[in-house]
């Protein structure tokens, strides 16, 4: 064994030690560490076998035995079945990674820079054994996951740990007997705070997860019984056809958008507020899976914006081709309060917002509006008119609608039907 390594051995001992102390101070579940004598003996061990592996392997380019990935399996499966959160998990991983490269760094200098081709030997040994390491400690992690949660839990836990970018997500895929796709659907779906009264939404997004095989997450908001329900839904490319033919009314869906088919991602949101009852907005934005992190702040973005709609045939997430305008302004606050102006001189008028709101999405055809709105088409016109004297404002010009439309759209989004 060369010096290089034979610095490392000796130093093993109080690595391992130093190791131990940096989980105890700086992640907070393994405060433990501190009180509990045992679990505190079983992390070092842990620590020092791990390093003595190290030197026993790489100076000949030595791999992980199946026992040693059984071991490194055995403890990712403990820390899991104690409770151990998938934050943690990655601060560990992280931790350990860096302190091992500052071992390496630490035994070279001690050297005086001798050893180079012994250092390479090590890097060449590191990089791809702890890649194998980690997998068999996500491997063992999942196990327990599998045992200890819920398949709804383990189906949030997939959700974030996709959008956190975090490895352990092929894993927990696997396990859930879902597929990781190139691109997906990121779906916010806004909940106002609810009546007290209103059941759990337990077993409802449970049902969403299991008929739409997705992973779907809840995050409650400030409110005692609001929040979001987070959804990633599969995106496939479209299977090829031999002959297309022209893209016609019949053909193309109403408010699409190229990378979004309006089949699961509309399917899931008209599942999801029918079983809540109660008006809610929500908001998607494609991206590929690396991405979904951006595309989830942009969904975000766009269901906050989006009106507040009851479960309906017509239901669907908006994206930004939707709330563009309400998304510009957001960052203006002169325009805002404009908007906001003009939305209050609507307050007097009867119904004025639900007419408009159902004019626009009937494209401003009277007798499709009246129908909706159950109302004769005089009504519709008397209330039409009526906009026009509180506003100053043809609904039917293209200034009225490039106005009233983000006027009743921002209303929608902070009001109950």
């Amino acid at each position: 064994m060369g010096s290089f390594f034979a610095e490392l051995a000796r130093q093993a001992s109080a690595n391992a030690r130093r190791e131990v102390e940096a989980y105890a101070r700086e992640i907070p579940e393994f405060g433990f560490l501190d009180t509990n004598s045992r679990a505190r003996a079983e992390t070092l061990e842990y620590a020092l076998w791990l390093r003595r592996r190290t030197v026993e392997l790489s100076p000949e380019n030595g791999e992980l035995s199946d026992d040693d990935l059984g071991y490194i399996a055995a403890i990712g499966e403990l820390r899991a079945a104690a409770g151990m959160s998938l934050s943690a998990r990655q601060r560990v991983l992280r931790l350990h990674t860096s302190l091992m490269l500052r071992e390496i760094n630490e035994a070279t200098e001690a050297q005086r820079g001798a050893g180079v081709d012994e250092l390479m030997r090590m890097m060449g040994w590191f990089a791809p054994q702890g890649e194998r390491g980690i997998r068999a400690y996500s491997q063992g992690f999942v196990t327990a996951l599998r045992h200890r949660l819920p398949y709804v839990e383990q189906a949030a836990l997939l959700a974030e740990s996709l959008l956190n970018s975090d490895p352990i997500s092929a894993e927990l895929a696997s396990a859930l007997g879902m597929e990781l796709p190139e691109r997906c659907a990121v779906t916010v779906i806004r909940v106002p705070d609810r009546p007290g009264g209103d059941r759990d939404l337990e077993s409802e997004i449970e049902a969403l997860v299991r008929t739409h095989h997705a992973p779907v997450t809840w995050c409650p908001g400030s409110g005692s019984r609001s929040g979001e329900l987070i959804a990633l839904i599969p995106l496939h490319p479209p299977t090829p056809q031999a002959s297309p033919g022209p893209r016609t009314a019949e053909t193309v869906q109403p408010h699409s958008v190229p990378d979004l088919p309006p089949g699961p991602v509309s399917d899931l949101v008209r599942d999801f507020a029918q079983a809540l009852g109660r008006p809610c907005a929500a908001g998607t934005a494609t991206s590929p899976l690396s991405e979904v992190a951006d595309a989830l702040d942009l969904a975000r973005r766009i269901s906050r914006a989006a009106p507040l709609r009851r479960a309906s045939a017509r239901l669907r997430p908006h994206t930004v081709s939707d709330v563009f305008v309400e998304l510009a302004v957001s960052d203006a606050p002169f325009i805002d309060e404009w908007l906001h102006a003009v939305g209050r001189s609507l307050q007097p008028g009867p119904d004025l917002f639900v007419t408009l709101d159902a004019y626009y999405r009937h494209d401003m055809h009277r007798g499709a509006t009246a129908a909706a709105l159950n109302v004769h088409p005089r009504t519709l016109d008397y209330r039409l008119r009526r906009v026009r004297e509180l506003t100053g404002i043809d609904p039917g010009s293209t200034r009225g609608v490039r106005i009233l439309s983000s006027v009743v759209t921002r209303h929608l989004s902070e009001a109950w039907h």
